[in-house]
């Protein structure tokens, strides 16, 4: 059934259906498991091994390079649906996805075809940037260094998303001048080392936890300069996360929905003999499909407007490139208080809608409040909308890139 006769609106372009019927029959086996895998910690290894065959992470690589050649609208809309199925598998891939971003991004020659190569053939990145503990804004302690005429990476990071299920991670470095930048380190090499050690109470199967590199050596030509990755990286990965949003609301509107449909028992000071019936509880169903309607339709705007700095970077025009990305981030900025709004509503009054019984742990409705709200601390939105103000009073363009840790 497609997105229309659902009800979810139009897909982002006329060949969206087909493109996605090549992935749907695996979100539904991915979907079938999910509530298993979140209340016995079940790691999703053999789920994304089964996208990884369908070669899902080369979404991005244009067909004549052996990809798919989704446009962003269509793979933040393809992140929609599998956000739906398991929002966990999403979040794993988010930094897949911005390397794949930063490769198809790169001029033509050798550096991006030993890329889109790997890519084609199914090879997924996780992401190794940031770092805790006395970790500074302006730099990486995790360094590159020469050693027995070798490049080699050491360091430690966490919040190492997708790393465990990788066959490259992308790694935040000081090279070898002080300056930063990102390195590619191949997964299962001598050195590299991924720790199942993520503590958080939401998106618990990321395997978001701690990576470290002794000695682990790279090429060369994998280290990438700080001015040379791809300008709307910021946006791209929070628009991401928005797709993620957006996914669990679907998730909660046909949970609760399916839920409401076969409850029998009920108040007998309810509005209906039964919830079905019931225009009280209705109304809550309602608000919450709304809510995941509404930012589903936002994440595609949003979409549109990366798009549209994407295309910009190859049209050797640097103002209009400057102009797109500034907008990109801002419409980015602008939809990401909203849709953590409607979706962080939908998963607290899920609840209004089944009663007591809907609490208990083996239903699994709380694991959506969870992630939802594990994903909107990522990049806090309080700085959202003063970031959005500053620009419609003061015509200040939003900041791209940013980082956390200690100031100075």
């Amino acid at each position: 059934m497609s997105q229309i006769d659902l009800g979810w609106g139009e897909g982002p372009s006329e060949r969206y259906e087909s493109l996605a019927e090549k992935f749907r029959p695996i979100f539904a086996e991915i979907s079938a498991g999910a509530l298993d895998r979140e209340l016995n910690r079940k790691l999703p290894s053999k789920e994304i091994a089964k996208l990884k065959e369908a070669r899902f992470g080369a979404l991005r690589v244009p067909e004549a390079e052996g990809g798919f050649g989704a446009t962003l609208p269509e793979l933040f809309n393809l992140l929609i649906e599998l956000s739906v199925a398991d929002s966990n598998i999403a979040q794993a891939l988010r930094g897949h996805f911005g390397f794949a971003e930063d490769v198809v991004n790169k001029a033509d020659g050798p550096d991006r075809r030993r890329w889109t190569d790997r890519l084609a053939r199914g090879e997924i990145a996780g992401n190794a940037w940031t770092e805790i503990g006395n970790a500074q804004q302006g730099a990486f302690s995790t360094t590159v260094s020469e050693q027995d005429g070798k490049f080699v990476v050491n360091g430690q990071k966490y919040y190492t998303t997708g790393s465990l299920f990788a066959d490259w991670i992308n790694v935040g470095v000081t090279g070898l001048d002080g300056s930063s930048g990102a390195v590619q380190v191949h997964r299962n090499d001598p050195g590299v080392e991924v720790i199942d050690d993520w503590d958080g109470f939401g998106q618990i199967l990321t395997a978001s936890g701690t990576t470290k590199f002794t000695g682990a050596v790279i090429d060369p030509a994998d280290v990438v300069a700080d001015e040379n990755q791809f300008r709307y990286g910021a946006a791209f990965h929070q628009t991401v996360h928005l797709a993620t949003l957006a996914g669990i609301g679907r998730a909660i509107s046909e949970e609760t929905a399916t839920a409401v449909a076969k409850r029998v028992r009920n108040y007998s000071n309810a509005a209906g003999p039964r919830s079905s019936q019931d225009p009280q509880v209705l109304q809550v169903v309602g608000r919450i499909r709304s809510n995941a309607y509404s930012a589903g339709a936002i994440v595609l705007q949003v979409a549109r407007s990366i798009e549209r700095a994407y295309q910009s970077h190859f049209d050797h025009n640097s103002e209009a490139e400057e102009h797109a990305n500034a907008i990109a981030e801002l419409e980015t900025s602008q939809a990401l208080t909203v849709v953590t709004n409607l979706i962080l509503e939908a998963s607290t009054i899920v609840f209004d809608a089944l009663g007591a019984s809907s609490t208990r742990k083996p239903s699994g409705l709380d694991r959506h409040w969870r992630n939802a709200r594990t994903l909107s601390s990522h990049n806090p939105r309080i700085y959202k909308d003063r970031v959005v103000g500053d620009f419609a009073v003061n015509g200040t363009p939003p900041p791209y890139q940013w980082r956390i840790g200690l100031a100075g």
